[in-house]
């Protein structure tokens, strides 16, 4: 995989085959682990990038085999469209079949994103209240950290058609997975007051800002316990961030993005359907000459658009295997990494995290100093701001407004309103967390506070 091959897929094999097969020795030689340097010499050298959670990152060898499929598409479209596409989508498949450990290779659909994923889960939903099989009022449950995109998803689909949204609160900083239970099982109960139906519970896997490892298996069981129609997990960035098995976690839905934590180009992400009636009636949002074929075969062909990313899915798993460990010695790194860095950022700060280690995936909340006084979601913004334009480190900013009474507790300067989401990545150095813990102290000590920085 050091070099593009020369044809992504063999027309005489009718696209069945690896685009680097005609590379493979027929002994296969011991391959060395791949170098981070090499593999992302494309990133910016000078940007602390501790934020891979919200783009992801793709290796220079995977963007040189999808740039073979692209160059492959572009040199003869009609042999790419009928011999090549739809066998080289179902490769990678197969491949997230076995990934996920999913029964069949039907139940998995590959989409652009989790953001797509959910629109087509949701708008089944609003189908079924539109035609009368769901009662109004009826109630969907999701957490309250549920991801913006697919909160407005659900207004757009759910409550429109006349679906009843309840929202799990749940705290931070978070110490336990109880306190997550308790609430869920509350946000239950409310659903299934005056007679109505939960009929979806959708749930995150690690929820995004703050980040949190949700308990999804027993939530899930919770769930089948107390009648829940079905469950949705938005798991976009599960894969290759925790371990990921659908006969385990028992979801009816389960989605999750390849490009965030699995090395993939941007975008392309899963959608894990278990095999049920429910399952027949999911349609792809773009409505193509596909459309009844099913959702796995509906999704390979929108129209006339690049799909490379989709289709390196199989080199990605041969790239990520070179790794010691492979996919399970990465996540163990980047979890042991980030809660290093997070340890050592919050002792510099005199701050705490905003969850246990074992709360945290690869990405993990870092308090930040209560004299910055970020006390706006728009204080948060101008930092993240001014982090990257002034100190070159690229972060997010999660603010949490205090609770009520909290401020006279403590001096306002000592109260953590301000948390930072760092992530870790194979590619990242420990000089690149020096970087950020020594740019917010000599933030602190020239007595600059978010008030002061410039709005965006």
């Amino acid at each position: 995989m050091d070099s593009p091959p020369s044809t992504a897929v063999d027309p005489e094999s009718n696209g069945s085959s690896s685009p680097t097969e005609n590379h493979t020795p027929s002994k296969r030689a011991k391959i060395s682990p791949p170098d981070p340097a090499s593999e992302f010499s494309h990133h910016d050298p000078t940007v602390a990038r501790i934020n891979n959670g919200s783009f992801g990152s793709c290796p220079s060898s995977i963007l040189a085999v999808q740039s073979s499929y692209q160059a492959l598409f572009l040199r003869q479209p009609d042999d790419f469209y009928f011999n090549g596409l739809k066998p080289a989508i179902l490769r990678s498949r197969s491949s997230i079949r076995d990934l996920i450990n999913a029964d069949d290779v039907d139940e998995v659909a590959i989409v652009d994103n989790a953001t797509t994923a959910a629109a087509i889960v949701f708008q089944q939903i609003s189908r079924a209240f539109s035609e009368g099989r769901f009662s109004p009022g009826d109630a969907v449950v999701m957490l309250h950290y549920a991801y913006g995109a697919v909160k407005k998803s659900i207004e757009a689909y759910v409550a429109r058609a006349g679906g009843h949204i309840i929202e799990v609160y749940l705290p931070f900083p978070v110490s336990s997975n109880d306190e997550i239970v308790l609430e869920f099982r509350k946000a239950l109960e409310k659903g299934k007051s005056n007679g109505r139906r939960v009929r979806l519970a959708v749930i995150d896997h690690i929820t995004s800002m703050p980040t949190v490892l949700i308990p999804v298996k027993e939530l899930t069981r919770i769930c089948r316990e107390e009648g829940v129609d079905q469950v949705f997990v938005d798991a976009a960035h599960a894969i290759g961030n925790v371990e990921v098995d659908m006969k385990d976690i028992g979801a009816d839905f389960y989605t999750s993005n390849l490009h965030k934590w699995f090395f993939c180009p941007p975008s392309v992400a899963f959608l894990y359907s278990r095999k049920s009636p429910a399952a027949s009636d999911l349609h792809h949002p773009v409505v193509s000459d596909e459309y009844g074929n099913g959702l796995a075969i509906e999704s390979a062909w929108i129209g006339t658009r690049d799909y490379s990313a989709q289709l390196v899915v199989p080199e990605v798993v041969e790239f990520i295997n070179r790794f010691e460990g492979g996919i399970e010695g990465i996540r163990k790194r980047n979890h042991e990494a980030v809660v290093e860095m997070g340890q050592m950022l919050v002792k510099s700060w005199g701050t705490h995290l905003g969850t246990p280690p074992d709360m945290c995936t690869s990405m993990i909340m870092v308090g930040l100093p209560g004299c910055l006084r970020i006390l706006s979601d728009s204080d948060g913004k101008k930092l993240r701001t001014h982090l990257r334009e002034c100190f070159g480190i690229e972060v997010p900013i999660y603010y949490k407004a205090a609770k009520d009474g909290e401020i006279e507790g403590q001096e306002v300067d000592r109260l953590v309103t301000g948390y930072a989401r760092i992530s870790h990545q194979v590619y990242n150095k420990v000089d690149d967390y020096y970087k950020f813990r020594d740019a917010i102290n000599k933030l602190v000590r020239d007595g600059l506070t978010c008030q002061m920085l410039p709005s965006n």
